[in-house]
């Protein structure tokens, strides 16, 4: 599944001195603060303009035009679909913040109009979607950047140089709990936002909004708290466990998962709202390299949060991912090489927006190229399907194929 580019295929690489023209699709608020703000900070810099701006909502499409008003002094163009950006020919670039199940649909959609994107994750769903994607994105020979930023940090560059050193030894678990007293998706709900957003039926595109999920009557709790809802999303693995997977990955340049088994349920948050997304899940990969990977969510309580990379010479701890140490602790093979606790020394590296910028001029793989957004969104679609079945899936990575075991 290589997406890296060949001389031929890079049709779409910008010149030097050429101001790469970007729209956004899906103006909440990752769209506006973290892809509109993130670029924003290297605008200038790099020649960058936003001239277009999509979203189904009206008021979250006003207020990213008005940023963009204010950033550049220009009347930025505005949609209710991201099929007219596409449309657009003076559009060079998109980035993708809309909700998961938009993700790999307008991915292809955008490759097939030869646009360079910038995708949020879950890259994918489902399989088939992915796939279509990937093949899409492969032909039209474009960059692509997905949103898994946290393998941009300096501290995350220096894990992978401090893993790739040896120094830690082989891996038996890498696991992740990340832990809350309330599921993130409370924090979306109708009822939590400010005096003048109100969500009216009239200034929502709601069929613009399902696109290919269920069919249902207009609901502003449901379109403000999607995330809570498994007709829109796979739920806290692949959401939050999908960033916990990308830098897993990255550091341990590990390839595809053998098999997942994926458990969980609602247990604390059993409430008016109907939320179909669990509120404690729990994931085990099995890797071909011989470890097992965990990641779970208990938003039941906020303790026993971790970040952890058990190996036969020590521990890497990323417990705090800003602020990671290595130490000998618990390596039932330790040589001595490793005295008390160290810090993992960053190591300059791009944000991930300047990254995606200079990549679309020198036509250079991203940080989270194609490659990046298929291996995470196998392993989150292995959970998904895990837990909706309560069967353990295997990947074939010759196949390309999921099945139950």
């Amino acid at each position: 599944m290589s997406s890296t580019l060949t001389a031929a295929q890079r049709t779409r690489s910008i010149g030097a001195n050429d101001r790469i023209r970007i729209a956004q699709i899906g103006c909440g608020g990752r769209g506006r603060q973290a892809h509109m703000g993130g670029v924003h900070k290297h605008d200038k810099a790099q020649n960058a303009e936003f001239v277009a701006v999509s979203d189904p909502w009206r008021l979250a499409r006003e207020e990213a035009a008005g940023m963009c008003k204010q950033w550049y002094g220009t009347d930025v163009k505005q949609f209710v679909s991201y099929r007219d950006i596409l449309a657009l020919k003076d559009v060079d670039a998109v980035m993708i913040a809309s909700p998961d199940h938009h993700h790999s649909l307008q991915l292809e959609a955008a490759a097939k109009a030869k646009k360079h994107v910038y995708v949020e994750k879950p890259m994918a769903r489902n399989m088939k979607e992915l796939l279509s994607a990937v093949a899409a994105v492969q032909a039209a020979g474009i960059v692509v950047q997905v949103g898994t930023q946290t393998r941009s940090l300096g501290t995350s560059t220096a894990a992978r140089e401090l893993w790739k050193s040896g120094i830690l030894g082989k891996a038996s678990r890498i696991e992740q709990c990340r832990n809350g007293e309330k599921p993130y998706w409370y924090g979306y709900v109708k009822a939590h936002l400010p005096k003048g957003k109100e969500l009216r039926k009239e200034d929502i595109a709601w069929d613009e909004f399902l696109m290919n999920a269920p069919k249902r009557p207009f609901n502003a709790e449901v379109y403000a708290g999607w995330y809570g809802y498994l007709d829109y999303t796979d739920g806290p693995v692949a959401n939050l466990g999908c960033h916990f997977l990308d830098l897993m990955h990255y550091v341990t340049g590990t390839s595809y998962p053998v098999n997942c088994f994926c458990n969980g349920g609602t247990y604390t948050w059993i409430d008016e709202n109907k939320f179909t997304c669990p509120d404690h899940a729990e994931a085990l990969w099995e890797y071909p390299e011989g470890f097992m990977v965990a990641y779970s969510s208990n938003f039941g309580s906020s303790g026993g949060t971790r970040h952890r990379y058990f190996c036969e010479k020590g521990e890497l701890n990323m417990d705090n991912w800003g602020a990671p140490t290595f130490s000998a602790q618990g390596g039932p093979k330790r040589d001595g090489k490793i005295r008390g606790t160290n810090p993992v020394k960053p190591i300059e590296t791009p944000d991930h927006f300047l990254d995606w910028l200079q990549c679309m001029r020198n036509g250079k793989p991203t940080r989270a190229p194609l490659e990046a957004g298929i291996q995470h969104s196998v392993a989150v679609i292995m959970a998904a399907m895990s837990y909706k079945t309560g069967r353990k899936t295997l990947y074939n990575p010759t196949k390309r194929e999921i099945t139950l075991a």
